[in-house]
């Protein structure tokens, strides 16, 4: 610094600081204009080359969009409503560019057949998104691989071997046993006057039910319901595979995009949970020998599988292979059963009309028992009709796991070149004026005496899709909420905490792989007086 008049006056030379701060200051201000250059170039010549492709094609009614984005402006926070609107206003078959993306959204039942069951050989594989294929360890499970040979071998193994009537029924002591630790830990609040998580104690319970069936035990203290160390895990997987991820929508430069926006990161943290919990127990299961293989777990079969293969020397199931079949045991009907469950008694609570007649049926097919058992369950229409109800209303996953087109065909008279990705909007379905009588309200009653159901023949109602990626799960899940919920129904009377009216009862969602409440089901629960 110099002095003049008497004020000190910065140097006209800059400090290294300033010049190194400047220097990087410069640098990524060129950078960023260098790449949103190459971007917006990049971005040009791939719609030239899709315009050409494109231009003697009839395709479906299309919003305008953005450069570079596309459509992704105009979806919101929930985009099954946001797509719901988009459809209200150019048709039940509806083209978006998601970034690089072309996308379909359907939300009318003749539409979803086309696609379901007309196409379905067509559109039936999976898009290639980057964190399904590292939770699937290379596109190896069921639910988020591409279709191909190997996938069709592998949801044959699925059903034979744990999702079949045989093996589903297998576990009914399992259920039963967890519900009534469920039913034991609501006794207790409700002896106590406290109010009731049911959003927690439904995680805690369906948890505990899968890991019984797929490793033989709880991961929570012994008679209790309680959140588990698998349930952190299922949580973050969850919010990971549900979230925004920038990558999926622009994969040319998928790599970079999840690595500076730390998806990456939480991938790797999330998927080594995973694989640490697979190799444990693998591990255990090979210290034991092969006297596990008869104790009748999920884990033990896939290991005895592995064991016959590898002495046959046929080599189609991997040890990867048995953590992707592991995963998608685990994860695949977890959070949906819990979602259903809550919405379930949330909608139940809200209307005493409904929940006096399900608990009337209830007590009156299990009168004189403690609890329902799962041989009183196929008596119980009206609870049935419950669940189609909610699976209508609520559908778990609103927006079916994307599909993907893997040669050209026809949809509805439109055009559909190979590679464009596919969603069938359930909830917007659900929601259709034109098939429902008042679609906006919870009315069970409408599936009495309705041929209507949710097995994939009725497009209507496709909660757990069709054709060759229909949920392979259904009969287990369906076998735990009617279970659950006939066992809340009959031990307990349900309210609304103090000072909460039913009109105030916070219904509104938060979008993942499932929508969920957006705020925990709080209750007040009295134990029933049966006769």
């Amino acid at each position: 610094m110099s002095d003049l008049g008497g004020l000190p006056t910065m140097s006209v030379v800059p400090s290294a600081a300033q010049f190194h701060a400047h220097a990087t200051s410069t640098f990524f201000t060129t950078l960023l204009l260098i790449s949103f250059t190459l971007l917006l170039l990049f971005y040009l010549r791939r719609r030239q080359k899709v315009n050409k492709e494109t231009s003697s094609l009839r395709l479906p009614p299309s919003p305008p969009g953005l450069p570079i984005i596309g459509n992704l402006h105009q979806i919101g926070d929930l985009p099954h409503r946001s797509l719901h609107q988009l459809s209200l206003a150019y048709g039940p078959l509806l083209r978006l560019q998601l970034g690089s993306v072309t996308t379909l959204v359907v939300s009318s039942p003749a539409i979803a057949r086309d696609v379901l069951k007309t196409n379905d050989l067509s559109l039936c594989s999976r898009p290639d998104i980057a964190t399904w294929r590292r939770y699937s360890y290379g596109s190896l499970e069921v639910a988020l691989s591409p279709y191909s040979p190997r996938w069709v071998s592998a949801r044959r193994l699925l059903l034979t071997h744990f999702l079949s009537p045989r093996p589903v029924r297998g576990l009914s002591a399992a259920r039963e046993e967890e519900v009534r630790t469920l039913m034991n830990t609501v006794a207790a609040a409700a002896a106590s006057g406290h109010t009731v998580d049911l959003s927690k104690s439904l995680m805690s319970l369906v948890s505990c039910i899968v890991c019984r069936a797929v490793f033989g035990k709880r991961f929570a203290p012994a008679g209790e319901s309680s959140m588990s160390e698998i349930g952190g895990v299922l949580c973050l997987t969850a919010e990971i595979l549900g979230g925004f991820v920038a990558g999926d929508y622009f994969p040319w430069a998928r790599r970079w995009l999840n690595a500076v926006t730390g998806v990456h990161g939480r991938l790797e943290r999330s998927f080594k949970e995973w694989d640490d919990l697979f190799e444990r127990e693998i591990k255990e299961r090979e210290r034991a020998g092969t006297g596990s293989s008869e104790d009748g777990t999920y884990a033990s079969v896939l290991m005895r599988l592995l064991k016959e293969e590898q002495s046959n020397k046929e080599g189609g199931l991997t040890r990867d292979a048995v953590k992707a079949f592991l995963w998608d045991l685990m994860f695949g009907g977890t959070d949906t059963t819990v979602t259903t469950l809550q919405w379930a008694m949330a909608e139940l609570v809200r209307t005493p009309r409904v929940l006096a007649r399900a608990q009337e049926e209830v007590r009156r097919v299990a009168a004189g028992k403690s609890y329902v058992d799962e041989e009183d369950l196929p008596r119980l229409s009206y609870l049935q009709a419950i669940v189609k109800e909610i699976l209508r209303l609520h559908p778990a996953a609103p927006l079916m796991l994307p599909h993907e087109c893997q040669q050209s065909c026809k949809v509805a008279g439109y055009d559909v070149p190979a590679g464009t990705r596919i969603y069938i909007n359930a909830w917007s379905i659900g929601r259709d004026a034109n098939l429902w009588d008042k679609p906006d309200e919870f009315r069970p009653e409408r599936f009495e005496g309705s041929s209507v159901n949710y097995q994939g023949q009725c497009f209507e109602l496709v909660p757990f899709g069709s054709g060759r990626r229909i949920c392979p799960g259904i009969l287990m899940a369906e076998w735990v909420i009617w279970l659950t919920l006939a066992n809340l129904l009959h031990g307990f009377d349900w309210a609304l905490p103090a000072g909460v009216r039913r009109e105030d009862l916070d219904m509104s969602e938060v979008f993942g792989l499932v929508v969920s409440k957006k705020e925990p089901l709080v209750l007040m629960a009295t134990p029933a007086k049966l006769l």
